[in-house]
């Protein structure tokens, strides 16, 4: 289904591709905060919020027919870069939790603010389902 391509002589990446190709029914989701199914913030923890976040695009995938593994691509937005490497360790074992081993080609971006004041986090993402 996905073919992770890394240019020849370039050092592999470390938690995510460089380029996805794939085939198949193409799932575009929408940007999603660390709020629960009732639009509902549970917690201001930064890691809390990128769980919840990577929940709720898994479960996007899961309701259209797929899996983490058929994610392609995904761009997060952190409202604090010092958030997302205070504690590597701890994101990556909440990342490998709700996604896996799976590493799709990604991007992390810091930006101003966010549309929901308490949201620290937002991801996009691009699915390829069989």
């Amino acid at each position: 289904m996905l073919e992770f391509i890394n240019p020849e002589g370039w050092a592999p990446p470390k938690g995510y591709a460089n380029g996805v190709v794939g085939s198949g029914r193409t799932l575009f989701i929408g940007g999603q905060i660390g709020w629960n199914a009732r639009c509902e913030f549970e917690s201001d923890a930064f890691l809390d919020q990128v769980r919840q976040t990577l929940e709720n695009v898994v479960a996007i995938v899961r309701a259209a027919g797929g899996e983490p593994a058929h994610i392609a691509s995904m761009t997060w937005y952190v409202v604090d870069k010092r958030d997302y490497v205070a504690d590597p360790k701890a994101l990556g074992r909440i990342y490998r939790e709700v996604m896996g081993r799976h590493f799709p080609a990604m991007a992390c971006v810091e930006v101003a603010a966010l549309i929901e004041d308490r949201a620290k986090i937002e991801m996009q993402a691009i699915a390829l389902l069989p």
